[in-house]
C-alpha cells in the first residue's frame, strides 16, 4: 500500500513539473493577432483570448470537435511556455503546436485527460512564429471556450522562414503577399465568365506569406449568405492568411452596416477590436483602415498612435478608397487626411481598391505633387469585379490596365519593395521599379 502511495505521489509529481512553475520568459502573445477555427459569436472572437482581460474570452461552436485558436506572435520566437486558462467550456483534449508559416505544425505538447481550470506547461521546447491550440476532445456538451492563452519565450533573432516562392526562395527577411480588392461578384465557377474563382487560382499558386484585400470583399451587399455561397468558395480558402479591410459594399449588408462582414471574418479582421488595425512581418509594418470611417476620430486618433509607436523602418497602408485614381471614381478626398498623416509618418506604399483596374502612381505628396519621399500609390481594384474603363489619367499616373483580372505579388525586403501586376493566365502584365524604404 505504501509503495503504491509513493508510485502515485511520484506520478504526480513527474506529471506536474510539465505544467507549472513560473518561467522567466517575456509573455509574448498579449495582444497579437489571433484566429480561431470557429466563434460562438462576434462577442467571443478569438482575440479575445489574449487581450488580458479576464471578463473576455473566445468560445467556439458548440458540439463540434475538432475545434482550434491561433496566435500570430508577429515574428519567430522559441516559445517555453503557454498557459491556458479555461472557461467552463474546457478541453479534454488537445495539442499544444508551433509553426513558422503557419501551414505544418509541430506538436510540444499534449493532454489526454483535461479537467479544465488553468493548464501552465511550462519547459517547453519549440520555435515558430504561430502557436495553437488544436481541441481534439471537448470536456462538455458545448464548445471550447478559453479566457486567455498566454504564451511565453524569447523573440528568435533569425527570420522565419518564409517558404519558396515561383521563382525561387526567398532571401532572409525577405516574403510576398498577394492583394487584390473589389473581389466576389454572384457567381460561380460553373460560369465562366465568373473571375473571382480565377483570381483566387492564381493567388493560392502563388503562395504567399499572407494575402491583403482592398474592401468590396463581396459583391452585391456583402450579406453573410453572399461571404458563404460565393467569397468563401474562392478566396475562403485562404481566409486564415488573409488580412482583410471592408469596402463601401460591406456597409450596404440589410442587416446593418459591415454585419455580413464581420461575422465572416470574425476576430480576422477584428484582431484589435475595430476594423482597424495594423501588424507586423519582417521590416514592415501594415496598417489596415476602414475608408468608410475616416470622418470617426477614433479611428485617425488610433492611426496617430500607431504609427508613432511603431518601430519598423517601412510602412505600408491599404484600404478601400483611393485618393489618386484614373478610373471612374477618379480621386476621393476623403483619404486626403490619412495620407497627410501617413506621409508626416514617412509610410512608404498605399494600396486601393474601389476602382475596378490596375493603376500605379510614381512616389507623392498627399497634394498629388511628385517628389522622391512621397507615397507610392498602387490601385488593385481587379480581383473579379465587374472592370471599370479608364476615364481621367491623373498627373503621377505611370501605368493603368483595365479588362485584365489580376492580383498583385508584392516583393518585400527588409529595405525595400517591388510587385507585379499577374493576370489569370499567369503572366506579369506590369512589373514596377523597385522602391527602397525612406
Amino acid at each position: 500500500m505504501f509503495a503504491a502511495v509513493l508510485v502515485l505521489v511520484g506520478g504526480l509529481l513527474l506529471g506536474w513539473s510539465g505544467r507549472a512553475g513560473a518561467a522567466g520568459d517575456p509573455l509574448l502573445s498579449r495582444g497579437r493577432a489571433a484566429t480561431a477555427s470557429s466563434t460562438e459569436g462576434s462577442s467571443y472572437a478569438a482575440g479575445k483570448a489574449f487581450d488580458g482581460n479576464t471578463g473576455t474570452r473566445w468560445a467556439s461552436a458548440e458540439g463540434k470537435d475538432p475545434q482550434w485558436l491561433r496566435v500570430d506572435l508577429g515574428a519567430g520566437a522559441a516559445v517555453s511556455r503557454i498557459k491556458l486558462v479555461w472557461e467552463a467550456a474546457y478541453a479534454k483534449a488537445y495539442r499544444l503546436e508551433v509553426s513558422a508559416d503557419g501551414t505544418t505544425w509541430t506538436q510540444v505538447a499534449e493532454e489526454k485527460a483535461g479537467n479544465g481550470g488553468t493548464d501552465d506547461w511550462t519547459g517547453l521546447s519549440g520555435k515558430g512564429r504561430y502557436v495553437r491550440m488544436y481541441g481534439t476532445a471537448r470536456g462538455t456538451s458545448y464548445g471550447y471556450s478559453l479566457i486567455e492563452m498566454e504564451v511565453y519565450g524569447t523573440a528568435d533573432t533569425t527570420p522565419t522562414p518564409t517558404g519558396p516562392s515561383p521563382t525561387g526562395p526567398a532571401p532572409g527577411g525577405a516574403f510576398t503577399v498577394v492583394a487584390a480588392g473589389d473581389i466576389a461578384a454572384q457567381c460561380t465557377a460553373s460560369d465562366s465568365a465568373c473571375a473571382h474563382p480565377k483570381t483566387a487560382a492564381l493567388a493560392q499558386r502563388i503562395d504567399p506569406k499572407f494575402y491583403l484585400t482592398m474592401g468590396d470583399n463581396q459583391y452585391d451587399d456583402a450579406r453573410l449568405a453572399d461571404f458563404k455561397n460565393y467569397y468563401d468558395k474562392t478566396w475562403g480558402a485562404f481566409k486564415a492568411k488573409t488580412h482583410p479591410v471592408p469596402g463601401n459594399h460591406e456597409t450596404y449588408d440589410p442587416a446593418g452596416s459591415l454585419a455580413g462582414y464581420k461575422s465572416y471574418f470574425g476576430s480576422i479582421a477584428y484582431p484589435q477590436g475595430k476594423s482597424w488595425y495594423s501588424f507586423d512581418e519582417g521590416n514592415w509594418h501594415f496598417v489596415a483602415l476602414d475608408s468608410n470611417a475616416f470622418d470617426q476620430s477614433a479611428q485617425i486618433d488610433w492611426l496617430k498612435a500607431d504609427l508613432a509607436a511603431n518601430g519598423k523602418k517601412c510602412v505600408a497602408a491599404y484600404w478601400h478608397h483611393p485618393l489618386y485614381s484614373s478610373g471612374g471614381h477618379g480621386n476621393d478626398p476623403v483619404s486626403r487626411p490619412v495620407w497627410r498623416i501617413l506621409y508626416d509618418a514617412k509610410a512608404d506604399l498605399v494600396l486601393n481598391g474601389h476602382d475596378h483596374h490596375y493603376e500605379r502612381f510614381a512616389p507623392q505628396d498627399p497634394d498629388g505633387k511628385a517628389t522622391a519621399d512621397g507615397i507610392v500609390e498602387i490601385v488593385g481594384g481587379m480581383g473579379g469585379a465587374e472592370p471599370y474603363p479608364i476615364e481621367q489619367v491623373q498627373p503621377n499616373s505611370q501605368k493603368r490596365i483595365s479588362g485584365e483580372y489580376g492580383v498583385l505579388k508584392l516583393d518585400f525586403t527588409d529595405s525595400g519593395y517591388g510587385w507585379s501586376y499577374v493576370g489569370t493566365d499567369g503572366k506579369a502584365k506590369d512589373t514596377s521599379p523597385t522602391y527602397s524604404c525612406h
